[in-house]
C-alpha cells in the first residue's frame, strides 16, 4: 500500500512539475489524435450528409457499413494500414510506417466512420424537418447539403468530439503502426501499457490522470452541447 501511495503522490509531483517527458507524450498524443478527428472531419461530415440526402444505388449498403465500422476493431485497422504502409505494400515507398504519420492514418480509419454515422443521423433529422420549405425556395442538392449541415452543426461537434474519444484512447492501432518509438511515437496509451509492464507505475499514473481528465472533460463538453441543441430546438 505504501508503495501505491509513494507512486501516486510522485505522478501528481510531475504533473505538477510539468514533467518535460511527460509533457512531450501528451502532446504528441493530442496533436495526432486531433490531426485524426480533423481528418475524420473533412471526411465524414459530407459523407454521412450525402448517404442521408442523396439517393444512389447501394446508399443503404453505404449506411449500414458505416455504423457496422463504427464499432471498427482497433488491430484491424492497424493491420489494414501496416500492410499498406510496409516496404511490400502499395504505399511502401512513402515511408511512413512507425510515423506519427501512420499512428494519424491508423485513427483516421477509426474515427470517420463514427463522425459519419452520427452526421448522417443528424442530417437526416434536419432534413424531415426542412424539406419542404428548402424544396419552395428551389435549394439544388449541395445547397441543401450545406444549410442542414449548418444547421445541425451542434450535433456535428458532438460527432466530432465522439471521434476525438474514440482516438485519444485507442492504444492496438496506433501500437502496430508507431511502435511505441521513445521521442517519436509513444502516445499516452502506449506509454501507460509499456510503463505498467515496466513497473514504473509512477509515470503510468500520471499520464493516466491525465488520460482520465481528458475523458472527463470530453464527456462534459458533449453534455454541453446536447443541453444547447436541446435548448436551440426545444
Amino acid at each position: 500500500m505504501t508503495d501505491i501511495h509513494e507512486a501516486f503522490a510522485t505522478a501528481l509531483q510531475l504533473l505538477l512539475q510539468l514533467d518535460p517527458g511527460l509533457l512531450e507524450i501528451v502532446t504528441l498524443s493530442l496533436k495526432i489524435s486531433l490531426s485524426a478527428v480533423l481528418l475524420g472531419a473533412l471526411t465524414g461530415f459530407p459523407l454521412g450528409a450525402a448517404v442521408a440526402l442523396f439517393r444512389f444505388p447501394g446508399r443503404d449498403l453505404v449506411n449500414a457499413g458505416l455504423h457496422a465500422f463504427m464499432g471498427l476493431p482497433p488491430v484491424i485497422a492497424g493491420l489494414v494500414v501496416f500492410l499498406l504502409l510496409s516496404r511490400s505494400g502499395p504505399l511502401g515507398p512513402l515511408g511512413l510506417l512507425y510515423t506519427p504519420a501512420a499512428m494519424v492514418i491508423a485513427q483516421w480509419l477509426l474515427v470517420t466512420p463514427i463522425i459519419a454515422a452520427l452526421t448522417c443521423e443528424s442530417a437526416t433529422e434536419f432534413h424531415r424537418s426542412y424539406d419542404e420549405q428548402l424544396r419552395s425556395l428551389g435549394a439544388g442538392p449541395w445547397r441543401t447539403m450545406t444549410t442542414v449541415l449548418w444547421d445541425g452543426r451542434f450535433n456535428l461537434v458532438s460527432a466530432a468530439l465522439a471521434g476525438f474519444g474514440r482516438a485519444s484512447a485507442e492504444v492496438g492501432a496506433v501500437l502496430m503502426v508507431g511502435g511505441n518509438i521513445h521521442h517519436l511515437t509513444r502516445v499516452m496509451t502506449t506509454s501507460i501499457a509499456l510503463e505498467t509492464s515496466k513497473g514504473n507505475l509512477q509515470l503510468a499514473l500520471a499520464l493516466g490522470i491525465v488520460l482520465m481528465g481528458l475523458s472527463l472533460a470530453l464527456n462534459l463538453a458533449v453534455i454541453i452541447v446536447r443541453d444547447r441543441v436541446k435548448q436551440r430546438y426545444a
